[in-house]
């Protein structure tokens, strides 16, 4: 009977942990930030409570890690405290959007960035498609697609495979990125944009378009709070996918030390990258801009063509050449990003399916160690997504939900502190009861704001994890 083979050591861990948080959100989330602030103050505040957030929760999950390194991550964590109905919701909206939702999104701004190698080849043209649906086959999307089959097959060889190919890409793309760091400093500093973003630098205003006009709002206090909550969706989305490194448990050597250690240096350097590169962009382009303006330092950040604010950034630097090495760099990124999801991904459902609460299939591995169907099958829905063209719209729909289910995640350590007391804890909670407690309560502010001001997303993705109890059910009576 085959099993699962340790083979991810501390500096692996590091790698996947920040390979699959950075993907394509920090070249352009910015642009959002900056229309939903208007000021570099807050659009620094943004993300560093996406940071603070992302590492808290991290440090956090070491406490459950060293109690549970088995394979099954978050769905293992949800399930010892809450119950098998509640892992399972979770489950069931990891596998029906969020993971795979995020592997295809990653995977379409992949072959966009490719598309800006070849536009006349990789592009979003239809080839085949159902009259005005979103629903349709372009090249863009068969490139995304080829390039989920390649890493879904190589992570089917086995984790030491999948490990090398998250290795290569994400330390390329940290040495690239700190590259992008230093020659923006260096070649694209601006002294009067950088004093003129810096001047009124918490003065909020937020603006909205309405049919095609832009307008701008001052905002007060609570204002400002909401805005910030809002802008936590790209900002944190940017962040996701820390806790991927969680799920492989098994695959891990020492885990109650590794991961643990994986998921704070990787968190650690990635926000430190986040906060730079978003200097950087301060440092080359005014915050504010027009949206009617032909070149990038005229439209700002704000107005970034299509909100790509690296590639602005990349060629107000050195004009298309610089902008095609940042493309370059972008798809490294994602292609580097999925592989750690692809490979995440599969084990959630892997142990799901060993609970009897997933299809049979997905609990089995193959020759290689690895659940060799669950993978599969994960990238057989991701492509189907990525035809549809509304896996973006999907994501805005889970976001509230993936923050709620983090919440509930972190005070899981409250509860399994009262209902099992004397199971061993290798590592503990930094500052208990302080720092998960603040993290549930900002959490759950966030849910709120979004509930507040986005529910035309946030209920629908209520509504995605509530279709899951029936679901639920269906694979108890199966068992």
């Amino acid at each position: 009977m085959s099993e699962f083979k340790r083979e991810i050591k501390l500096f692996d861990a590091v790698m996947l942990v920040s390979g699959s948080m950075i993907g394509s959100g920090i070249f352009v989330v910015s642009a959002d930030v900056a229309r939903q602030t208007g000021s570099v103050g807050y659009l620094f505040a943004s993300w560093i409570i996406a940071g603070l957030l992302t590492m808290v929760g991290a440090l956090c999950y070491g406490e459950l890690t060293g109690m549970f390194p088995q394979a099954g991550g978050q769905y293992l964590y949800l399930q010892k405290a809450y119950g098998k109905l509640t892992g399972f919701l979770y489950g069931w909206a990891f596998f029906a959007v969020i993971q795979t939702g995020t592997i295809a999104a990653v995977a379409v701004a992949f072959a966009k960035y490719t598309g800006v190698l070849f536009p006349e080849i990789i592009n979003d043209d239809t080839i085949l498609g159902i009259g005005e649906s979103s629903f349709k086959l372009t090249s863009q999307r068969v490139l995304a697609i080829l390039s989920i089959i390649l890493l879904t097959y190589n992570n089917t060889k086995g984790v030491k495979q999948g490990k090398i190919i998250q290795n290569i890409f994400s330390s390329t793309k940290l040495v690239a990125l700190g590259l992008l760091i230093v020659f923006g400093l260096a070649l694209g500093f601006n002294k009067e944009v950088l004093s003129l973003n810096f001047a009124d630098m918490f003065e909020a205003s937020k603006l909205t378009n309405t049919d095609g006009v832009w307008s701008v709002e001052n905002l007060s206090f609570f204002g400002i709070i909401l805005a910030l909550g809002v802008t936590q969706v790209g900002t944190l989305f940017s962040s996701d996918a820390w806790n991927g490194l969680t799920a492989a448990g098994d695959e891990v050597v020492n885990p109650e030390k590794t991961i643990p250690r994986g998921l704070a240096l990787g968190t650690l350097v990635v926000t430190c990258l986040y906060l730079l590169l978003n200097f950087v962009y301060v440092s080359i382009l005014p915050l504010k801009g027009d949206p009617t303006g032909s070149e990038h330092i005229v439209r700002g950040i704000q107005f970034a063509t299509e909100d790509r604010v690296a590639a602005a950034a990349a060629n107000v630097i050195g004009g298309d050449t610089f902008a095609i090495i940042v493309a370059i760099l972008i798809m490294i990124s994602t292609f580097g990003c999925n592989n750690g999801l692809i490979l995440a991904g599969s084990r959630i459902y892997y142990t799901m399916a060993k609970d009897k609460l997933f299809f049979k299939s997905f609990g089995s591995l193959n020759a290689n160690g690895v659940p060799s169907n669950a993978l599969w099958w994960q990238g057989i829905w991701a492509s189907f997504l990525c035809l549809t063209g509304k896996y973006g719209d999907l994501l805005d729909f889970l976001m509230g939900v993936v923050i709620l289910f983090y919440a509930m995640t972190i005070f899981g350590i409250f509860v399994l502190r009262r209902t099992q007391p004397d199971r061993p804890r290798p590592i503990k909670a930094p500052l208990y009861p302080i720092l998960p407690a603040l993290y549930v309560i900002l959490s759950t502010i966030l849910v709120i704001i979004l509930l507040k001001e986005k529910p035309q997303f946030t209920y629908p993705g209520l509504g995605i994890v509530a279709l899951g109890i029936p679901v639920y059910y269906w694979f108890k009576k199966q068992s």
